[in-house]
C-alpha cells in the first residue's frame, strides 16, 4: 500500500472530512498509541497503519482491502 492508496481508503471509507480528522486524531496502541497521522511521519508503513484502523474501527474485509480494488472485483 502506498501513501496515496492509505489516504485514499481513508476518504472512501469514512469520507474526507471524519477520514482526516481520525488520521489525526485517532490514537492507536498497536502503532505505539500514535494517530495514524503520527505512525506515517515516524516511517510506519502505510499497510501497517491501515491494518490498525481497520482492526480499530472494526472495519470487514472488504473493506479493508479496497485500495486493491478487491471491492470492485467481488461485485461482478
Amino acid at each position: 500500500m502506498k501513501h496515496s492508496e492509505f489516504r485514499q481508503a481513508l476518504e472512501e471509507t469514512f469520507g474526507s472530512a471524519y477520514g482526516r480528522t481520525l488520521a489525526a486524531e485517532l490514537v492507536l496502541l498497536p502503532l505505539g498509541n500514535r494517530t495514524p497521522d503520527q505512525a506515517l511521519a515516524d516511517g510506519v508503513p502505510p499497510q501497517e497503519v491501515w491494518d490498525a484502523v481497520c482492526e480499530e474501527m472494526e472495519l470487514d474485509e472488504r473493506v479493508r482491502w479496497r485500495h486493491r480494488g478487491t471491492l470492485d472485483r467481488k461485485r461482478r
